[in-house]
C-alpha cells in the first residue's frame, strides 16, 4: 500500500479507536455551513464528524476486526465517532437529519456488532445517558426506602396505639 494510503488508514483507524460505536452517514448534499453546525452539536457529546473514503474505512474497518459494513460503503460517507454516550449522539444525528432532510444515516457499529439504519432510530428514541443513570438509581433505592418505611410503621402504630389507650383511659 502506498505511504499516503498507508496514513490514511492510520488516520481512520485513529477516529475508530475513540469510542465503542461509530455511525456511517451519507452526506451528499450537506453544506459546509451545516456540517460545522452539525459538528459543533457533536461537540457536546465528545463526538467527531469526519469526511473518510469508503475504500480507506472499509480497510480500516478490517484491520480492527468490525464487522463488514461494506454494502453501505457507496457514495458519499462521512462517520461520526468518539464520546460516551451512543444514544445521545444518535438523537443529535438523527434530529439534525431531520431538521436539513437532506442527509441520512446509513449504518453503525456499536460494541462490535452491525447496526442498520433503524437500529441507530431506536437507540436515538432512548433516553440520554444521565436519565438512565437517574431511573437506575432510583431502581436501586426504591426497596431500601421501603423498608425503612415499614420499619418506622411499626414504631409509629404502636405510638398511635399506645395515644389511642390513654384517651381511652381519660375518657376522651
Amino acid at each position: 500500500m502506498r505511504p499516503e494510503k498507508q496514513y490514511l488508514v492510520e488516520e481512520v483507524s485513529n477516529h475508530l479507536n475513540k469510542s465503542d460505536y461509530v455511525y456511517l452517514t451519507n452526506y451528499e448534499r450537506i453544506t459546509v455551513d451545516e456540517i460545522a453546525e452539525l459538528r459543533a452539536q457533536l461537540s457536546e457529546f465528545d463526538a467527531e464528524f469526519h469526511v473518510i473514503k469508503n475504500s480507506i474505512f472499509g480497510v480500516a474497518a478490517a484491520a480492527q476486526e468490525l464487522p463488514d459494513l461494506g454494502e453501505y460503503l457507496k457514495g458519499q460517507t462521512a462517520i461520526v465517532v468518539g464520546g460516551d454516550n451512543p444514544s445521545g449522539v444518535a438523537k443529535v444525528i438523527g434530529e439534525f437529519f431531520k431538521k436539513k432532510d437532506k442527509v441520512e444515516m446509513k449504518a453503525g457499529i456499536l460494541n462490535e456488532r452491525a447496526l442498520t439504519k433503524e437500529e441507530i432510530e431506536a437507540l436515538a428514541k432512548l433516553p440520554g445517558l444521565e436519565v438512565l443513570r437517574a431511573q437506575l438509581l432510583g431502581l436501586l433505592t426504591q426497596p431500601a426506602t421501603g423498608f425503612v418505611r415499614v420499619i418506622n410503621a411499626v414504631p409509629q402504630g404502636l405510638v398511635n396505639v399506645l395515644q389511642a389507650k390513654v384517651r381511652k383511659e381519660n375518657g376522651e
